[in-house]
């Protein structure tokens, strides 16, 4: 069964070598833009931000945050719609550019966060930012590009056996592959939710109180 599962992965990685090579370097695309997008911000909007995010960590020190319970259902109710989203437009024909702009976007939030705190605080800022962005990212972002890569690979088979009248590929065996997939990196949503819901708060409040 293991043999079976590491050939079956291998032959995704193999068939999707391209289009994993393009999702990755339209995230980092995303990244870099996103910290870029800090750079240009006027003085106003940095201020602006910057007290907004005080207050946040002034409600991180005395304890205020939602109930760990509720940031969980939260945080895994959006990336569960996010993936949600992508696995519907991989069903369509017209989805493809759709997905590329959600994996462009989630860079940029990624680089704008990451950016902005490390513009503002320095050092601090990044200690801030590895507590309670980058630990559960690590799981996070290949998550999403390993779907952002089968929701294009399915649209891209869609569009070939709609306009390729010569390709003769049954589409549901590989409509439910690609299901079994989202579901099963879906899962991944279940561990970067928890540890966004109940360890990312206890680090902060960690480095804000140490002043790190």
């Amino acid at each position: 069964m293991k043999y079976g599962l590491r050939e079956m992965i291998s032959a995704h990685l193999e068939e999707n070598r391209t289009i994993y090579v393009f999702t990755t370097v339209l995230f980092l695309i995303g990244i870099v833009f996103g910290a870029i997008i800090v750079n240009s911000l006027s003085l106003t909007q940095k201020h602006d931000l910057y007290m907004y995010l005080n207050q946040f960590f002034g409600h991180v020190q005395e304890g205020e945050l939602a109930q760990s319970s509720a940031i969980f259902s939260q945080s895994f109710a959006h990336y569960a719609k996010y993936f949600g989203l992508m696995w519907i437009l991989g069903l369509s024909i017209i989805g493809l550019p759709v997905i590329l702009i959600l994996l462009f976007l989630k860079g940029v939030v990624v680089g704008f966060t990451v950016g902005f705190l490390v513009n503002q605080m320095g050092m601090a800022g990044f200690f801030l930012s590895f507590v309670s962005i980058m630990p559960q990212n690590f799981i996070l972002v290949p998550a999403f590009i390993i779907v952002g890569t089968a929701s294009i690979s399915f649209c891209l088979k869609m569009v070939r056996q709609q306009f390729m009248k010569r390709t003769n590929m049954p589409i549901f065996p590989q409509f439910m592959k690609y299901s079994l997939l989202i579901l099963c990196v879906g899962s991944a949503l279940v561990f970067a939710s928890a540890f966004e819901a109940y360890v990312s708060p206890v680090l902060m409040r960690w480095v804000i109180t140490t002043g790190v």
